[in-house]
């Protein structure tokens, strides 16, 4: 195929014996490499925006265990404030930003052709990437899904059930979809000019997808999903596009097709046999290991991880987690995975 990376080749529809892998969140709090880091940049939005503090701490899950891709290190929320809204983090509770609720909120938002400006340092971030990686080492860009980054426009801030974005969408579903429009619209803009500084693969992270029901997950989930893709393989030929719906259940089937995407991630919510009868025969998967398994670690991880290979071993996979990797994960239990990964199913 010509193509060493493993992760492209996975992408472009390709089974291997053993799986590329690599993890959700793996730049972060669980590594005392990364916590030395972010005290280095004194906060978090602070290591987001330094290029050479944020390509640091991209680079070191690599150092450490040799993953077959590094993602970018950024923040969904990067856009919306690219966009105008105000965003800040309360140690220990998270993001906060301003809230978009009313038309009036909405006309302070700048055009989604602004956004550079802000964005300019994560560029500068996949630029040095590109040339610091391993030549092996797919880069991976990312963004969040429009719907996802609504909820948190909406609300001010996470929410259990996206409650205030539902209710906007209900009452004026005109300034809703607004909204949705300028956020797919900036999104479109933020991944091409990652996909130009050097990523060779973008993520769309839909983390709130599965609160989406019946055509409101049509609407507001993959049609986004599809106009994004659909964007950037006609801005960048053959750029390959992972797509993560997380916790759409029986939404996962079709994903694949209704969006353009190249590979469909999957939360462990969701059974790995399950997955490679339904979803897997459209194309690559990825995941789909729990990720308090890296807390745990032990002989059910083992087990577990084993299992999620041998499942999608007939088919297009990339292995990685249901969801991010958690603070309080062991650094020694991603060794564990990485190594019975690569030892083979059978092991």
């Amino acid at each position: 195929m010509g193509q060493k990376k493993t992760i492209l080749r996975a992408l472009a529809g390709e089974t291997q014996a053993v799986p590329p892998i690599w993890m959700m969140r793996q730049a972060g709090r669980y590594l005392p490499e990364y916590r030395a880091t972010r005290a280095q940049a004194g906060d978090f939005l602070s290591l987001c925006y330094n290029p050479e503090l944020a390509a640091e701490v991209t680079l070191q899950p690599i150092r450490r265990y040799g993953f077959d891709a590094a993602i970018l290190f950024a923040d969904i929320l990067l856009v919306p404030q690219a966009l105008g809204a105000e965003l800040w983090f309360v140690t220990g509770e998270g993001p906060r930003l301003s809230t978009i609720t009313t038309e009036a909120d909405f006309a302070k938002l700048g055009p989604a052709s602004d956004v550079h400006e802000t964005l300019n340092p994560i560029y500068e971030t996949v630029r040095i990437l590109s040339r610091a990686l391993p030549s092996e080492t797919t880069l991976i860009g990312f963004a969040g899904a429009p719907w996802t980054v609504a909820t948190y426009m909406i609300a001010g801030r996470g929410t259990p059930d996206q409650g205030p974005a539902h209710a906007l969408m209900q009452e004026n579903t005109a300034l809703f979809e607004a909204l949705l429009a300028r956020i797919t619209e900036a999104t479109i803009g933020y991944l091409s000019a990652q996909i130009e500084a050097g990523a060779e693969v973008v993520k769309i992270f839909d983390s709130w997808a599965g609160s989406l029901k019946g055509d409101a997950f049509e609407k507001y989930a993959l049609e986004p999903a599809r106009e994004i893709t659909a964007a950037l393989k006609a801005r960048h030929p053959g750029i390959p596009v992972i797509g993560f719906p997380r916790e759409a259940g029986e939404k996962y089937v079709g994903f694949h097709k209704a969006t353009g995407v190249d590979c469909v991630a999957l939360d462990n919510s969701v059974d790995p046999e399950w997955a490679a009868a339904q979803v897997q025969v459209d194309g690559c998967v990825q995941g789909n290991l729990a990720s308090r398994h890296m807390v745990t670690g032990g002989e059910e991880l083992v087990a577990d991880t084993r299992r999620i290979v041998q499942a999608f071993s007939k088919g297009p996979h990339i292995f990685n987690l249901g969801h991010g990797i958690t603070p309080d994960a062991n650094p020694d239990n991603v060794q564990l995975m990485i190594d019975t990964v690569r030892a083979g199913a059978t092991g």
